[in-house]
């Protein structure tokens, strides 16, 4: 790890003058901190923005609302969470280890880095880390890696479970500099590799997530985060699916789906959802759906089995979800 300055923060006023390019903000330092002492990242001045307000989670008639700050445990948990949105509790619980949930906060787990090995490796190249260095993922060990969005410049994996929750949900992120804020929708937040996978999403230098923000959509109540691992905890996703589905008289009204551990970002499955609408809740229909998830994938050499094994685990979500009372 290299040296660095650390100040504390007590608001955001102060985080937002503190920023630089050279700086990065730390919440609960479970992604930062572990980049930092592989050298994969150098900030020169670390701001510590623990202490800031921004750990709100509530719910009201324009729908829930969670503050950057909040832990993901303490959202996980939250009953508001839990009972409007059950797709973002399991995402969250499916994600990391108690004792990381405890510590990690909701806006770095959006913003978290891919866990692709050749990034965190300083002695490979990496275009993500080094761009123009090159992408030994494409022809190199790639069984973890992306088969949707994926370029000749970057293969790698968006690894937030919540990030996928979040965009089949249709959230926005909430965003503050000196300028003012602004609001972004999830999906439109991140950025897919092209030639520049150095770039991962639309944050401005120096600007800080403030929250996150989903609108209300009662049949979100009837929805579930189903994710597909090499062991059960502790461990990203081969691939995984949010879903939820409005169910009226054995008929499927709507539905919002994404698929994650498959995709360069959150990927939303809009074509299984046009499948889907107007449609009985069956399981032939399911199939014909879930046939349309790996649309326009494009497998690596060890990852081949990525489409079939998200088909299935499209359908293996959706018929959990309609045998719901």
């Amino acid at each position: 790890m290299r040296a660095f300055t650390y100040v504390a923060l007590s608001s955001v006023e102060d985080a937002l003058v503190a920023a630089d390019d050279g700086s990065a903000y730390l919440a609960g330092g479970t992604t930062l901190v572990d980049l930092m002492k592989l050298d994969v990242m150098a900030p020169s001045a670390v701001l510590d923005i623990g202490g800031l307000p921004l750990r709100d989670i509530r719910y009201d008639t324009s729908g829930l609302y969670v503050g950057a700050l909040a832990r993901m445990s303490d959202t996980a948990a939250h009953p508001m969470v839990a009972d409007h949105y059950p797709v973002i509790s399991q995402a969250l619980l499916q994600s990391a280890s108690p004792q990381i949930r405890n510590m990690a906060s909701i806006g770095g787990n959006l913003l978290q880095r891919t866990r692709c090995g050749y990034f965190r490796d300083p002695a490979t190249p990496c275009n993500k880390r080094t761009p123009g260095s090159g992408c030994p993922a494409l022809t190199g060990n790639n069984r973890m890696h992306a088969i949707l969005g994926t370029s000749g410049s970057c293969a790698a994996t968006h690894a937030s479970d919540l990030a996928v929750a979040l965009t089949a949900l249709d959230a926005s992120v909430q965003l503050r500099d000196r300028s003012g804020t602004r609001t972004l929708r999830l999906e439109d937040f991140y950025l897919m590799p092209a030639d520049n996978p150095h770039l991962e999403n639309r944050l401005r230098p120096g600007e800080l997530v403030t929250g996150v923000t989903v609108p209300v959509l009662a049949w979100a109540k009837r929805s579930v985060y189903v994710k597909v691992r090499d062991r059960r905890s502790y461990e990203f996703a081969l691939t995984s699916v949010a879903a939820a589905i409005d169910l009226r008289n054995g008929t499927v009204a709507d539905a919002a789906i994404a698929a994650g551990g498959v995709g360069t970002k959150p990927w939303r499955l809009r074509a299984v959802e046009s499948a889907l609408k107007g449609r009985p809740a069956r399981p032939e229909v399911f199939e014909q759906a879930a046939a349309h998830a790996a649309e326009g994938a494009r497998p690596l050499p060890h990852n081949g089995f990525k489409p079939a094994l998200l088909r299935q685990t499209v359908i293996r979500a959706l018929t959990g979800l309609a045998g719901r009372p």
